[in-house]
């Protein structure tokens, strides 16, 4: 390794560590605040909070772990975690935030650090991540797993408590023909951003070697 590419590692590592560290903040923070409100149990069913935790920590596992000691899959974890964030950046711009509060920067820094930081943070670190390998595009499914996972839960305790975590998923706003079309249109974006984060990987540092991984198989 050369002194400026490790001179570019160790300027990385210290960005990815204040990333976490700012984001874990934000999410403690938000945390207690819901503590004193009463509203735990729903604060930690956003799907923006569950997606920032995982970005934090997998931030902070790839500056303790070394390259050459990362698993073949972590990538693709890496991928995945990168694509929520994304998502969430995007949801949030579309489905959740008022119009008026997109071009305004006084909704807390929190928020700012949530949903817009931590999306384009998540983004920028993907581009970074070198293609070591030839990644199998079945991946792009296996990252539609969580946020499948979480639909069907958020639908089934909605059933249960009457309280779902965001309006366009909430039959009892609209109606469920509305909220079936409306997710339809979410999971076809999910897709199509899917395949362009897993086509986005390291086109910054690109340097592709023949390696089976994890989803190799799939292939």
């Amino acid at each position: 390794m050369s002194s400026a590419d490790g001179s570019r590692d160790a300027l990385a590592a210290v960005l990815r560590v204040a990333v976490a560290v700012l984001v874990l903040a934000a999410l403690v923070w938000s945390t207690l605040e819901a503590g004193r409100a009463g509203t735990l149990p729903e604060h930690v069913s956003y799907f923006t909070n569950q997606s920032n935790l995982a970005f934090a920590l997998v931030l902070l596992v790839t500056v303790m772990l070394p390259r050459p000691r990362r698993p073949r899959w972590w990538a693709d974890v890496r991928g995945a975690v990168a694509f929520y964030l994304v998502m969430t950046g995007i949801i949030y711009a579309l489905l959740v935030a008022p119009l008026d509060e997109l071009l305004r920067w006084d909704i807390g820094w929190t928020g700012i650090m949530l949903h817009r930081v931590a999306p384009v943070a998540a983004l920028l670190d993907w581009l970074q991540t070198p293609r070591v390998r030839a990644a199998s595009r079945w991946r792009i499914l296996v990252w539609l797993v969580y946020p499948l996972t979480y639909l069907g839960c958020t639908w089934l305790r909605g059933a249960v408590t009457g309280w779902y975590p965001y309006d366009f998923l909430d039959p009892t706003v609209s109606s469920w023909p509305q909220v079936l079309v409306t997710t339809v249109a979410m999971l076809l974006a999910f897709l199509a951003i899917g395949t362009l984060v897993h086509l986005l990987q390291g086109r910054a540092r690109r340097r592709e070697v023949p390696e089976k991984g994890l989803l190799a198989d799939l292939r």
